[in-house]
């Protein structure tokens, strides 16, 4: 049996997220794709390493996402680094744009995800750049937990 080409079960996370910034809100958002996009997130040819957050005139925007152009798609293939929309409440927006003036705040994607209707949804936090001692904390702890795992298999 051959794996389907197109899968509903993405999940598609930024690892690197967690490792850079401390993560204090998080946020489920809808986004606006164009044409082919949504095949090549079935796909799961999707970066989100550099991924940031903006907000310009009342709405926010995601840079930096790389979607893989479709493979069999045709001159309407869509730009695999264009920004995209999000889709979150106005309420939500603002809170957002208060906490993005806030020194040292800064919105970045942590997850890419099809839901149970089929939409693709992204999840955004609001992180606090980590410093060098604090990413070496969290290799320490990540160490720990693993060796701890380790002894308990055996």
């Amino acid at each position: 049996m051959t794996k389907p080409r197109f899968s509903n079960d993405i999940n598609i996370k930024n690892r690197q997220a967690g490792y850079e910034y401390e993560l204090l809100d998080r946020y489920v958002a809808g986004m606006v794709l164009r044409g082919t996009e949504i095949k090549s997130i079935r796909e799961g040819k999707v970066n989100l390493q550099d991924g940031y957050c903006y907000t310009s005139h009342g709405e926010l925007f995601v840079k930096g996402i790389t979607i893989t152009p479709y493979a069999q798609g045709t001159h309407y293939n869509h730009e695999a680094g264009r920004e995209r929309k999000l889709l979150l409440k106005r309420s939500e927006i603002k809170k957002l744009e208060g906490k993005m003036e806030e020194k040292g705040l800064t919105v970045v994607p942590t997850r890419l995800f099809i839901n149970d209707r089929g939409l693709a949804k992204i999840e955004i936090a609001v992180g606090r750049g980590k410093k060098l001692h604090d990413k070496r904390d969290t290799m320490r702890e990540r160490d720990a937990k693993r060796e701890l795992d380790r002894l308990k298999l055996k």
